[in-house]
């Protein structure tokens, strides 16, 4: 079972921190459910660089699919936690 919990407080800060600086705007403007495009007049240029700066950070593979998803951090943050959590096992 995949569970989409698997990312805490300090990785929701980094994502909204990924996100504010590829729209550029201040993070005390982007809430939860604020919504990239009609809120923030995000583009999809804008999608895809949140999408490949959160694989790089994260280190886990996120299907462009997943755009039309992620709307809002909360969504985000769902998709990347599903991301984390379908990754296999890393050896430290």
């Amino acid at each position: 079972m995949t569970t989409t919990n698997s990312l805490n407080a300090e990785d929701r800060a980094r994502i909204k921190e990924i996100i504010c600086d590829v729209l550029e705007i201040e993070p005390e403007d982007m809430t939860g459910t604020s919504r990239f495009k009609e809120d923030h007049e995000a583009d999809s240029m804008g999608a895809i660089e949140i999408l490949s700066q959160l694989e790089r950070t994260f280190g886990a593979d996120i299907d462009q699919a997943e755009l039309s998803r992620m709307v809002n951090l909360d969504s985000v943050v769902t998709v990347v936690g599903e991301a984390v959590a379908a990754q296999p096992a890393r050896a430290n």
